[in-house]
């Protein structure tokens, strides 16, 4: 079973609601003053929580991700001004975007050449002057701050969560006890930070027009910030 198909997936995160969601959806469109009617692309959507809350805000959504159950979850809130597809985030996005949203750490999980593919499907869709928002972890701070091991319970599941920094990678490996069986993930994500993603947005001309380090949109601090939240501007050709 994949991990990010596993409903232990979202149990475990289910502090990452639609409250939350809501609060930084209505941050970024105040900030970015996104018009009504705006084709926003969702990428790595999970269940929809940004896409549900952009399309009742009256924006024209679509939201992708590889998660066959979470897509199936997220069509039960399909309309007219949203939709959703199963699309890995290296495929053709098949159409054009005013804004593309890659939130709560959804980039870095596989390579280096999986993040610069994935830049050239955002690139391809963009339209000029659109805007690309990348939601990271800050990496910084993670490391300063790495729980080797843990035990969280919730209600009667048992999770075993160990921690560790390998290579370019900070490794998660689940141990999840629930009704007498042991089911066994791992999750992986890159350690990249600003100055990362800084060299891929030179590869395609992109502008870095702001960093900020939590969803209230205060500044980003690489000592304290919780996230690394980037949002670039794509140059007209």
């Amino acid at each position: 079973m994949n991990w990010f198909d596993s409903d232990y997936y979202h149990i475990l995160y289910s502090n990452r609601d639609s409250k939350e969601a809501e609060h930084f959806i209505n941050n970024l469109v105040n900030h970015l003053k996104i018009k009504k009617g705006s084709k926003i692309l969702d990428l790595a959507c999970g269940k929809g929580r940004h896409s549900i809350y952009l399309s009742k805000k009256g924006f024209d959504v679509t939201g992708y991700d590889n998660s066959e159950k979470s897509i199936e979850k997220a069509k039960k809130f399909k309309n007219k001004l949203l939709r959703f597809k199963r699309k890995e985030m290296t495929e053709d996005y098949e159409g054009n975007f005013d804004y593309i949203f890659n939130l709560f750490t959804s980039f870095g999980y596989v390579s280096e050449n999986h993040n610069i593919n994935t830049l050239k499907s955002i690139d391809n869709a963009l339209l000029p002057n659109g805007i690309l928002v990348i939601d990271f972890l800050n990496i910084h701070k993670v490391k300063s701050e790495l729980i080797e091991e843990e035990i969280k319970k919730i209600s009667d599941i048992s999770f075993d969560i160990k921690r560790s920094i390998n290579k370019n990678f900070i490794e998660k490996k689940i141990k999840i006890i629930h009704n007498k069986k042991t089911l066994e993930f791992h999750e992986k994500v890159m350690t990249l930070m600003l100055k990362d993603f800084e060299k891929y947005f030179s590869i395609f001309n992109y502008s870095l027009i702001s960093v900020f380090g939590d969803y209230n949109l205060n500044i980003f601090n690489k000592k304290s910030s919780e996230r690394l939240i980037m949002v670039i501007k794509k140059s007209q050709p």
